[in-house]
């Protein structure tokens, strides 16, 4: 017995949205050619062994290689943001020194979320290993010159060193995608980026405090710390096989996107988009202005003497994040299972909203209030880049790839912290990062609950309609 599914595919016109190949959203009546175990020609190794492996094993080979490569990028992102450079403007403009270098490197990765859309979408898998060591390189070199140049300089070599980082979780999660496991891998891998911004944040502390290296050169030396271990762990990332026929028929086919294809998915989800992107705009704005100004806003808040204070903050959030982002692997209704998505991200928001009121009635500390911020954020924030669209692709049966959504949300949202930093700069100049944060949060909090539910009303109804026409991905249809 061979099993089928009906799929569709994005190409280019959907005005007509006839049942044919040429309409990717209406079902089409044809069969879809027999879904046959998939495995890598030729297969050997680690590879082999992994498409034999029972599901736990796999599960935590994924998650522990997609989560030390990502960790390991986050040593040649975030150090630099320990330094505090006080006292220093850039160019004698009122634009502070560190906000000039913070801006800069977040240019370099917006651009590279900009350049991620097209190349990401399109990467084929043999050539990703070698551009995620490629990427690397490069942001190794832009530190070692932000350590030689003078500081004016400076901010053109941190944008050298952004340029390429934006790339490295789309060529990431492009292993993960496409899975029934695929929650229970992504939230590993989301996990990765809130206790590494921490970790070596403290690390770059350190080699700073301990061991006498200034400022500039930190970031490098922390660089060159983990070079070797981010190519180990791509090198084992990278024999991950394919997802298995019965990913596919419970998740949808996964395929690379050309111009064409992408243009569809914009056209047909639209205002579901709109509304997640303008949240987004300003939510990646407050996660990074959060996390770059973490060391003066806990100056403010009494706590940034405390040893190891960054992890004590964001590892417990990290692991929570996990549970919940695993938890959502228990839908296996893929409606409902987007649904709960959804939920978590507007709990999120009311959790922010929550705990800036406890600590305006002097409930909580300023320890707590950037634990259960941060927390909130996340809630919402994490799924973005990883659960999300892989559920909202499933739930309605479009053939595609997850890291388009993801890299069209994330080159939008860097743009939004750009500018928000620089209204800071310049037009909150008065305020302290505290202040600016504090309010910040009530405004994301609401403006979340509003874009969040509307959404999540907007995709839950296109996956309604789109099942009126054709099977759920998990109901093959037996062929002779």
């Amino acid at each position: 017995m061979k099993f089928a599914s009906r799929q569709r595919r994005f190409v280019g016109d959907t005005a007509s949205m006839t049942p044919s190949e040429e309409n990717p959203y209406q079902p089409s009546d044809e069969v879809a050619p027999a879904l046959l175990p998939e495995s890598p020609s030729g297969a050997t190794g680690i590879t082999a062994w992994l498409e034999r492996a029972p599901g736990a094993i796999f599960a935590i080979y994924a998650i522990g290689w997609s989560f030390s490569t990502y960790f390991c990028m986050y040593a040649f992102r975030k150090p630099f943001s320990v330094g505090q450079f006080q006292g220093l403007q850039f160019l004698g403009t009122g634009i502070d020194l560190k906000t000039a270098f913070v801006i800069s490197q977040i240019l370099g990765y917006t651009t590279s979320k900009f350049i991620g859309i097209k190349v990401c979408s399109e990467v084929r898998r043999e050539q990703r290993a070698k551009m995620l060591v490629g990427t690397i390189a490069i942001a190794q070199v832009g530190l070692v010159l932000f350590g030689l140049a003078p500081n004016n300089l400076k901010v053109a070599a941190i944008f050298l060193a952004g340029l390429p980082l934006g790339m490295v979780w789309g060529l990431v999660v492009w292993y993960l995608e496409g899975r029934r496991t695929s929650e229970l891998l992504l939230a590993g891998l989301s996990c990765s980026y809130i206790v590494a911004s921490s970790a070596v944040k403290d690390i770059g502390q350190t080699v700073i405090r301990d061991f006498g290296v200034s400022e500039a050169w930190m970031p490098s030396v922390v660089g060159w710390m983990f070079l070797v271990p981010f190519v180990v762990s791509v090198y084992f990332l990278n024999q991950l096989p394919g997802p298995s026929a019965a990913d596919v028929a419970e998740r949808t086919k996964r395929e690379t996107m050309d111009a064409t294809h992408r243009f569809a998915f914009v056209r047909h989800f639209l205002l579901g988009m709109i509304a997640l992107i303008a949240f987004y705009f300003f939510l990646t704005a407050y996660r990074d202005f959060r996390d770059n100004y973490m060391p003066e806003v806990l100056t403010e808040l009494g706590l940034a003497d405390k040893e190891g204070i960054f992890s004590l903050i964001e590892w417990p959030i990290g692991f929570s994040i996990l549970l919940v982002m695993a938890a959502l692997s228990l839908f296996r209704n893929n409606r409902y299972g987007l649904l709960a998505v959804f939920v978590v991200m507007i709990s999120g928001m009311i959790l922010m909203g929550l705990s800036t009121l406890m600590l305006d009635a002097q409930m909580i500390d300023g320890f707590w209030w950037m634990v259960l911020i941060g927390f909130g954020a996340y809630l919402a924030y994490v799924p973005f880049g990883s659960v999300l669209f892989d559920r909202m692709l499933a739930s309605t049966h479009v053939v595609g790839t997850a890291v388009f959504a993801i890299y069209l949300t994330d080159a939008t949202g860097y743009t939004g912290s750009v500018i928000v930093q620089l209204y800071k700069d310049l037009y909150q100049s008065t305020s302290t990062r505290f202040e600016f944060l504090h309010a910040f949060t009530y405004f994301v909090a609401v403006l979340g609950v509003i874009c969040l539910v509307g959404s999540c009303v907007y995709f839950l109804q296109h996956g309604h309609r789109h099942r009126r026409h054709s099977p759920q991905p998990s109901e093959a249809i037996p062929v002779s």
